[in-house]
């Protein structure tokens, strides 16, 4: 069995961060410091979640070998 994997748990919550970061600064009532701060955080969020793309992937390409 495949243990679980943390990048893999948190990807939906990482990924709601990330939507709610994006709706902030489109929405034009952050400042400038506090959008690149936002700015900031959203792509650490997007790292994080594309490793847990990145390491699903893998997931997925070792139990097809499996087969």
């Amino acid at each position: 069995m495949v243990k679980k994997n943390t990048n893999l748990s948190n990807f939906e919550s990482d990924l709601k961060k990330l939507q709610n970061i994006l709706e902030d600064i489109e929405s034009d009532k952050l400042s400038l410091e506090e959008s690149i701060e936002k700015y900031r955080e959203g792509v650490e969020l997007s790292k994080k979640c594309q490793k847990a793309l990145d390491d699903a992937k893998q997931i997925i390409k070792v139990l097809d070998n499996e087969k």
